[in-house]
């Protein structure tokens, strides 16, 4: 059996032919699925279920998209993926801060959505069992253990999403180099990543919250203006 089979997907939607159509697409593709047409029931449901993965759509009744990405954030790393209407850099920037992992604009294709998925689900798998080669990253304030998915800054433990931590195991195993947008794109999001670097960016910006005294002014992740990011230990 494979891991897809065991993968159950929370669908947060209110338009209800768009609910049958994801779920009728991600079931034949051996994912089991679970919906929610409004924010709280959302959170009702992924308490509930404890889901492998949300698709959430941003514009719900009652409690909003937003509210519900940022009540799952503070309680867990599960990938959230942003369903929405809205192609605006307010609306989806927006979503990232609070923590969604990914996020694909309406009208979108099944091919697109399930692939996401897909890749969503893959990152979140690469934590090795127990047994697995231990390996212990080590930058600047930053500790990682990658067996273990653990993450210290200064001695203090730090909850990441898995997008957030494989970005800082990329940047801790090439220490020093420059890491272009499209080289981090295609390590932490896969070749197949169907969006833009925009979720790179925030992502980082989101990194730098957690590691840097002073987001503002990075000592350790830092920009090579127009070409990507590189990670230092001192500044």
């Amino acid at each position: 059996m494979s891991a897809d089979v065991r993968s159950r997907i929370l669908i947060v939607e209110d338009e209800v032919s768009l609910v049958e159509t994801i779920r009728y697409n991600l079931e034949r593709e051996g994912f089991a699925t679970s919906s929610a047409s409004d924010g709280r029931t959302a959170l009702e449901r992924f308490r509930a279920d404890r889901p492998d993965l949300v698709l959430l759509d941003l514009m719900l009744p009652g409690l909003s998209g937003l509210d519900v990405c940022r009540a799952i954030r503070a309680e867990s790393t599960v990938p959230v993926i942003m369903v929405t209407a809205k192609d605006t850099e307010a609306d989806t920037v927006s979503g990232l801060e609070l923590g969604a992992d990914d996020y694909v604009t309406k009208p979108f294709s099944v091919r697109e959505l399930v692939s996401r998925v897909r890749a969503n689900l893959r990152r979140t798998r690469m934590v090795p069992e127990d047994g697995g080669t231990e390996e212990i990253l080590r930058g600047g304030p930053v500790e990682l253990d990658v067996s273990r998915h653990e993450a210290r800054v200064r001695g203090d433990s730090v909850s990441l999403p898995p997008k957030e931590f494989e970005l800082l195991v990329a940047f801790l195993r090439r220490r020093g180099r420059l890491l272009t947008r499209d080289f981090l794109i295609d390590e932490v999001w896969g070749s197949d990543y169907f969006g833009d670097t925009k979720t790179l960016d925030v992502h980082v910006k989101r990194l730098r919250r957690k590691i840097e005294e002073d987001p503002h002014r990075p000592d350790h992740l830092l920009t090579v203006r127009g070409l990507g990011y590189k990670f230092v230990d001192e500044p």
